[in-house]
């Protein structure tokens, strides 16, 4: 059975539609700095960094210390980590060949 997200709608399907056509880092970058603002882009690059440093099992305090993530905002990724639609660990498992 396919995962149906509570976010899904044709705005957001042509989103994702476009992000998945993109070929390389190159066309993320150009795509994501018009698409972003700075703010939410380093604020998801933090969340990300977060979730891989969550999973090795760094502390919060080394976690917010590299990345200078709230203790707010490493609670609320690891929330997401234990009790969200797994994305988190889909891409993390795939980035490191699991």
């Amino acid at each position: 059975m396919a995962y149906q997200s509570k976010l899904e709608d044709d705005f957001t399907n042509d989103l994702f539609g476009a992000i998945l056509a993109l070929k390389d880092s190159e066309e993320c970058y150009r795509f994501f700095e018009d698409i972003c603002t700075v703010g939410e882009l380093k604020s998801l690059a933090q969340r990300f960094a977060v979730a891989k440093m969550l999973m090795k099992e760094n502390t919060y305090s080394d976690i917010a210390s590299c990345t200078g993530a709230s203790t707010a905002t490493i609670s609320r990724v690891k929330r997401y980590l234990n009790y969200g639609a797994n994305g988190y660990k889909l891409i993390l498992e795939r980035l490191n060949g699991k």
